[in-house]
Parts: structure tokens; sequence; C-alpha cells
């Protein structure tokens, strides 16, 4: 089977040795190189034949990203309840990343056995940083990003924007759906954005490097557990034709009925499965949870309704599939249940969230800031904390107080009331064995101080963790900026529009174009089925597409010639139907039916230039503010650090 695959962000920061030189100023704040490069290098991954030319529009483009999250920080964004707990929820997701001890490893075994018992069906957008050359193209996603986002604002259905918009080739025929899904089935960063969104909503955008992900939780529901089962395996050959698959489909219904005539379905795995290590034990397969496989099997399995039922032949992209259920192992509820607890401590330490605990944290805290402890009588802190722990008398005078300052880390002091509150719940054994020394307990408050200092002071001891949680500020200050000053704007100003649109008439024409029914077909068998059956009788299309609807999406609507696939230099014609049209990359087959043809150019209606018009006047309201901006924050480039970055 085919695990999904999911492409994981990765920060990546390469030192210069331009650190510490500035590169450009803005309203007296200053910015390195290295801080510049680290971006540079991270949104254009790609070959770069011209490295001047390159840097310098880049340079453009993140200048005018500083400015604009600059402003949002001015304008006091940041201190907004809703962003503050963005940041906050964001912060708590991914310092377990960063953490290693104990405590973190306890944090993650809950928060893996709470999610371990929900199901979640989700759906994802994904917008791509590449061109369709594959050359990183940020401004173009961007567009294409701020288009997705104001027309899910509008209330546009998910699944037909993924359809539609998403980079994913499947998006166009699953509709972006992911399927069902639980805890360990995607990479921990997007797990958490689809755990933390709210049923029926969707999430703010993540960007990787990839691209940016979008992601929409459907449904959840109580979490199916696991299943058990065995199956027979027809495997499609590499290059299989029609006739191959045909006589494939043959065969797996031959067996099925041997099957329902009392054929032994171990017999018949071992003897003509072709998945042969699960043959080789008469077609067992391991338990299979949700999430791990093609969504068509994994349906086929959860359609089974009791053990022993067998499934009819069904086909995915890897042939056709008979299943029988052997058991159904519901899910572990009970959280001190030992074994499941182990399989997933198993689990953790083989996924991205985890990471060895370190002893070094509490090294690291005390060579820098430093820890320092002042001078006191043990034997009378003793005393004190036996007044107020056990209520024995404290005999002579002491010079304890609850504000009494016993340590410091850094510039934080640790007093003897904190001390009292952790002796509090920690100076017994936790095997029930008696209580502890004070000075086991000291040391250990001590540890613990050390340890929840570095925890709180992260992004002082984790460049990573600090450019991750500023990169997440700004960019959520970013998209909370654009969407107050342009992009609203520009959405609900419609006389603007109106106007924009009637000063710029002539940049909205109608090519050559035609009324047309596209057809975008999982495979290639399937577009030529349905285009066989539309050369008889093409009225009867809908019908047709009804009957494949599971491997084919329909859209109809004006298109441009140029748009139409495998037109050609051919001239369009009311009841022309094109050549399937391969698509090399994704092996999906797209079609056109031409309904009316339109010869001559025309103007565009005011609402059929609606969306051009919308995304131009964004570009002007932008260009402006960008300018009233540059004249608020006087930017000032250092020519010869410049050169130097751009060799």
């Amino acid at each position: 089977m085919l695990r999904k695959i999911f492409l994981v962000s990765f920060i990546i920061i390469i030192g210069y040795n331009s650190q510490g030189q500035t590169l450009f100023t803005y309203g007296g704040h200053a910015v390195d190189a290295k801080e510049f490069l680290r971006a540079y290098h991270k949104n254009n991954t790609s070959a770069v034949t011209d490295k001047t030319t390159s840097v310098n529009s880049y340079l453009n483009l993140y200048i005018s990203s500083r400015l604009k999250i600059h402003e949002a920080y001015a304008l006091g964004y940041d201190t907004l309840a809703s962003f503050q707990e963005e940041v906050n929820n964001l912060r708590a997701q991914i310092i377990e990343n960063y953490m290693n001890d104990p405590v973190m490893t306890e944090k993650l075994n809950k928060e893996a056995f709470q999610r371990s018992l929900k199901d979640i069906r989700a759906a994802h957008i994904f917008i791509s940083s590449g061109n369709s050359a594959g050359v990183a193209d940020s401004l173009a996603a961007m567009k294409k990003l701020n288009e997705v986002l104001q027309r899910l604002q509008k209330g546009e259905d998910f699944l037909k924007l993924a359809q539609e918009l998403s980079d994913d080739p499947s998006a166009k025929t699953n509709k972006g759906e992911i399927g069902w899904l639980t805890v360990f089935t995607l990479p921990y960063e997007f797990e958490n954005i689809i755990y933390s969104t709210a049923p029926g909503k969707y999430s703010a955008p993540y960007r990787s490097r990839m691209g940016f992900h979008i992601f929409k939780k459907l449904e959840e529901r109580k979490a199916k557990g696991k299943i058990k089962v065995q199956q027979i395996l027809l495997a499609y050959p590499p290059g299989a034709d029609a006739n191959a698959k045909a006589s494939i489909r043959k065969k797996a219904d031959s067996l099925y009925k041997r099957i329902m005539a009392g054929d032994k379905f171990e017999r018949l795995a071992t003897a003509f499965s072709n998945d042969y290590i699960s043959a080789a034990s008469g077609g067992n397969l391991p338990d299979i949870g949700v999430g791990q496989y093609d969504s068509r099997f994994e349906n086929a399995l959860w359609a089974l309704s009791k053990d022993g039922a067998i499934s009819k032949p069904f086909e995915t992209s890897h042939g056709w599939h008979i299943v029988k259920r052997i058991s159904l192992k519901p899910v572990v509820t009970d959280p001190n249940n030992k074994p499941n607890q182990q399989e997933l401590q198993q689990r953790i330490t083989a996924d991205g969230r985890w990471k060895t605990a370190r002893e070094f944290i509490y090294e690291r805290v005390r060579t820098n800031p430093g820890l320092k402890i002042n001078a006191y009588d043990k034997a009378r802190l003793w005393a004190f904390s036996d007044s107020l722990l056990d209520r024995k008398p404290i005999g002579t005078t002491t010079e304890f107080s609850r504000k009494t300052v016993l340590f410091t880390i850094g510039k934080t002091s640790y007093t003897a009331e904190d001390w009292i509150n952790y002796a509090t719940s920690f100076r017994f054994q936790a095997d029930g064995s008696g209580m502890k020394s004070y000075e086991q307990v000291m040391e250990e408050f001590i540890n613990q101080s050390l340890f929840n200092y570095y925890r709180d002071n992260l992004e002082d001891f984790n460049e990573e963790f600090k450019l991750q949680m500023q990169e997440f500020k700004d960019g959520n200050l970013f998209f909370e900026i654009m969407q107050r000053e342009i992009w609203n704007r520009a959405q609900n100003d419609t006389l603007g529009l109106q106007a924009y649109y009637e000063k710029n008439k002539t940049n909205y024409q109608w090519k050559q174009s035609a009324d047309v029914i596209m057809f975008f077909c999982a495979d290639l068998n399937t577009a030529n089925t349905i285009h066989d059956q539309m050369k008889k009788k093409p009225a009867d299309w809908r019908k047709y597409a009804n009957a494949l609807q599971e491997k084919m999406a329909v859209d109809s609507g004006r298109y441009e010639w140029e748009q139409i696939p495998n037109l050609n230099k051919m001239t369009p014609k009311p009841g022309m139907l094109t050549n399937p049209l391969l698509n090399e990359l994704d092996q999906t087959v797209s079609f056109a039916y031409i309904v009316n043809v339109y010869t001559q150019p025309s103007q565009r209606s005011f609402q059929e230039a609606r969306g051009m018009v919308i995304s131009d006047y964004q570009a002007l309201l932008e260009g402006q503010w960008v300018s009233e901006l540059m004249k608020k924050y006087p930017v000032v480039v250092d020519q010869k650090v410049m050169a130097e970055i751009s060799r």
C-alpha cells in the first residue's frame, strides 16, 4: 500500500561571513545580512542563473514585508487577545519538540493518548511556492493564497476550492480530502494544526518550505481502533493497459466466486495474492488503524460489519483487492493501560516530536545566565521548613521569612516561599517509602527551577525555536494587517472596484473564447471510457459522468481558446470534443466539450472580470500603502553589503 506522504517544513539556518553586517535600515531599525539571507535561501530553493537579479528582486519583497509587519507592531496588533492566544497556543504545542525531560515525555504521552481516542476526517489545500516550471515564485504563491483566503472568508465551499485551486494534483479528484486520520498519521506540525482546529472550521495558513497549507477539520468521531484482516491482492503490473486490467478484474471476480462457494480464503491468498509478504501467512496483514493506507482500501475495510465478513473485489491504484475481516481491536480508553502506554512511548520515540531527555539543560542554565546560591544556614532553613510543613516549633530566632531569596537564576529570584511550595508537593518518595531528605528535595527544587527557567526563556537558548516563534508572530501579523488594510478594503469597496473597472476596462477583455464543459479524469482509462461514450451521444454527458463520478470531476464555464486542453491550433466549433490530454506529472487526464464559440474578442462585464479587478485593485492599494510606509519608515540599503551578498 502507498502510505500518505506529506511535506514537512524545515527552517534552513546557515551561517554567513556577513553576520553582524547591517544590510538596510528602516525608520531607525536595522536588519543584518544574515537575517535577510536566511529568508532568501528559505524561499529561493531552486537553481538561480543570475544571483544579483534574484537577490535584488527578493530584497524589494522582503523590505515591503518588513515594513508591513513593523506597522502591525506599531499599531499594537501583537497585543490583541486573539493574537496572544494564538502565539501561546503555538508555543505550548511546539515547545515539546525542543525540550528533553521526563516531564515533557509524560506530556507527550498524555497528548498522544488523548488524540488516539479520536479519529478526524480532514481536507487540505496546498499552495505551492513554485510555479509550473518548479521555480520559486513567492509573489504568485501569495497572490493565490490571498484568493483562497478571501473566497473562504466569503463562505465558499472548502472542497470545491481545493479541487479548483489546490496545487496537490490529487485534489482534482479527491477535492483535497485526506480522509480519516488519527495520532501519528501526519507529521507532528500538521497533526497539531488539525487537532487544534474546531470541527467544521479551517486553519490559518501554515507555511512550509514547499508552500502554504490550509487544513479543514470536516468531522470527528470516536476512534475506530484497529482492524485485523486478510487480503488477496491482484496487482497491476507496470504499464498495464486497459485489457490487462480487465483480465485482472475477471480473475478477482473468479476468486471471489470460489470463496463464496466455500474455498478457503487463506489457501487462495497463498496461491494467488501478489502481496507476497502477507501471502506467505495466508493473507494476514498487521493490525491496521485509520490513516495508514489509501482511503479506498481503508473504506473497504471499515465497511466490513462483522468478523468473517468478506468484501467484494474492489479496485485501488495498486490493483484489485479482496479482504476478509478477522477481528476488531477497539481503541484503548484506559489511560493506565501499560501495554498501550508502552506502545505509545515507542511510537513517540520514533516520531519527530521526540528528543531524548538531556541533562544538559541544567548545566546550560547554570552556566548562562548563571545560578547564584545565596549564603544561608541550611540547618536554620530546614528548621524554618519544619515549622511550616510540619508545624514544629522553630526554636531560636531565624533570619528566614517567606520572602527570603535563596538563589537567583539570571535576574529571577527564588524565595523561601517558592521552596516551601515545592517541598509541600515533592518531599515524599514516589514509591511511598517515606520522606526524602531536605538536601535531596533542595537539589530537585534547584534543578526543576533551572528547567523551568530554560523552558520559560527558551528563545534565549535555542535559535531555531526563537526563529520559528518569530516567524509565526510575523506571519500572523502580516496576514492580520493585510486583511485589515488591503484585502477587506478591496473586497468591500464596491464603488472603488467599479470605478477601477471603468477606468481600466481595456485590461479586461475576452480573447477568442468558448463556453465549454471540462472533464478532469483520474486516469487515461476513465478518460477514454467517457470520451468514447460522448462521441456517440454528447447530450448524455451527465449520465456518463455520474457513472464515473468517483474517478472524475466536471466543470463548466467560459474559457479562452488557449486554456482549452488539446485544442492546439484547431478552431473550436459547437459540439466539438477535444482529445484527452495526459498530464505527465500526475497521470491525470482532461478534455473539453465545446458548447458555444466566440470568435471575436469582447469586453468582459464587471461581474465576469470581478476576480481580476479585485486582484488588480488590491495591488494598487498595496502599492500606495507601501509608498506611504516607505515615507513613514525611510529605508536605506547599504549597497556595499548588498553587492557582497549578491556575488
